[in-house]
């Protein structure tokens, strides 16, 4: 019986000395599930001198920012903590306006180059014919996608996406895409109230 025991204690503490490596490595932290909203659009009310369809999931906010101005909104996307801040300029048939407008555009977008790994401008055209800029930025950026559209003479529209969370970017990369498709859907509809019909 005392050899039996024997080899089974022997047994025991070689399982538990096994088990006692110092190679321990911590689990990853886990991803968050996001649970993306349809694309489904509704038409921004007629109180605004630009029109676009937005995601009818979001909600239309005044901005409250101290310099807004009464065209600029924001339209947030309460599931997914994100926002998509709108401003919009008048171009007065001015091009040294225009000018101020685009070069602000340019330096607020520039500002994420310290963390951007990357920024991509993309230049589109909408089926109503309006070009609009868009730059797509990548890395652990504030806004990771900004856009323009002007028709030169009376309008200028600017957007940036934001989140507010503090999860990674490429975490987030599902609901950048989904509000970049908005943003796509947006800027596809945009037409200014004083655009000749």
């Amino acid at each position: 019986m005392t050899n039996k025991f024997s080899v089974f204690y022997f047994l025991i503490n070689l399982i538990l000395l096994a088990s006692c490596s110092q190679d321990y490595r911590p689990k990853p932290k886990g991803y968050n599930r996001i649970v993306l909203p349809s694309h489904e659009y509704i038409a921004l009310p007629d109180t605004l001198p630009y029109h676009f369809e937005y995601n009818k999931n979001a909600k239309l906010l005044k901005d409250t920012t101290t310099i807004s101005e009464y065209t600029w909104v924001e339209i947030y996307y309460p599931t997914i903590k994100a926002n998509v801040h709108v401003t919009y300029k008048r171009v007065k048939n001015d091009m040294k306006l225009l000018k101020e407008f685009l070069e602000d555009s340019y330096f607020l977008t520039s500002k994420h180059q310290i963390k951007a790994y990357a920024i991509d401008d993309i230049i589109m055209t909408s089926p109503t014919g309006k070009t609009f800029s868009i730059a797509d930025l990548d890395g652990e950026v504030p806004s990771q996608f900004q856009f323009t559209c002007t028709d030169s003479v009376n309008n200028f529209l600017r957007g940036a996406l934001y989140f507010y969370t503090q999860v990674n970017n490429d975490s987030l990369q599902p609901a950048i895409e989904f509000v970049k498709e908005d943003v796509v859907h947006m800027m596809n509809t945009l037409t200014w109230k004083n655009e000749d019909k």
